[in-house]
């Protein structure tokens, strides 16, 4: 059964004069006695009694509109919904780590005090995995850390990033070569931006770093760095503001290598662009 049907049944159950609401709604009698009839098909039960040129709402029928009433009308609310607030909806966004920990939250939470009816489907995933996602067709939006050169991707530039490598061991020597730090590193998993970074500018040398320890999270990894001066990490500086405010961690400035990096919007590019959509990409862009 359509909206159409449905919406001559109760102009009918309002008033059984075929050529009053056939004049009402600007269509031929014949068109509503059709669309009646089709109803009535479909549901296999005679609604009204016809009675002259009326329709008369008969028991069926009366039982018909008294269960379906509530279900229509919400229906045609659902008509107007995008109308009325065209900012509505669910949107699916995953980060990686950095971004995710130390940028978006706030941004989240100012957009969602702006647009109050939306909803957003966070998660924070390695750059692989949102990509992944994305070629998927099962995520909307992905912030990544490293870059990508795949064709069904759309990326956008946020902002520049540095990797910086630090310790807690405050005695070390803050300028060296990569080659002369004598200390177990501790990294993020394989897939993680981060790493792909941070392995990719090492070239040669990433054959000769210890690399004692894989960790997902940056707390995790800072914990372990407070407590083992033995230990060494690459990381955003972002990551790790606080503690070198702090003088709880230490960087290390290298003298043959430097790690920059980009953050990018990315999604697919067939994505449809939505208002919502385009209104969160915007604001998005705006906050870097």
């Amino acid at each position: 059964m359509t909206l159409k049907e449905l919406n001559f049944f109760y102009k009918l159950c309002d008033n059984p004069q075929v050529t009053q609401v056939a004049q009402e709604l600007s269509i031929s009698q014949s068109a509503i006695s059709l669309a009646v009839k089709s109803l009535e098909s479909k549901l296999n039960e005679q609604l009204f009694d016809r009675v002259g040129k009326k329709l008369i709402l008969n028991e069926r029928g009366r039982y018909f509109k008294e269960k379906t009433i509530s279900h229509y009308l919400a229906l045609k609310d659902s008509e107007s919904i995008f109308q009325s607030n065209k900012l509505a909806g669910n949107i699916k966004v995953a980060s990686s780590k950095t971004i995710s920990n130390y940028i978006m939250p706030d941004i989240y939470y100012n957009f969602l005090s702006e647009y109050k009816d939306v909803r957003f489907d966070i998660s924070t995933i390695n750059t692989t995995k949102i990509i992944e996602a994305i070629l998927n067709s099962t995520l909307d939006i992905g912030l990544i850390e490293s870059n990508t050169t795949n064709s069904n991707l759309i990326k956008e530039k946020l902002c520049d990033d540095e990797l910086i490598i630090v310790t807690s061991d405050k005695s070390i020597q803050s300028n060296q070569f990569i080659d002369t730090i004598n200390k177990k590193w501790i990294l993020r998993e394989t897939g993680s931006g981060t790493r792909d970074i941070f392995i990719n500018n090492l070239g040669e040398y990433s054959k000769d770093i210890n690399i004692f320890m894989e960790l997902q999270d940056f707390e995790e990894i800072k914990t372990v760095l407070l407590d083992n001066k033995d230990t060494i990490t690459a990381i955003s500086k972002l990551a790790v503001q606080k503690e070198l405010k702090e003088k709880k961690l230490f960087e290390i400035k290298l003298k043959n290598l430097e790690f920059k990096r980009e953050f990018h919007l990315v999604y697919h590019k067939n994505k449809s662009k939505s208002l919502l959509f385009q209104t969160f990409v915007d604001f998005l862009k705006s906050k870097f």
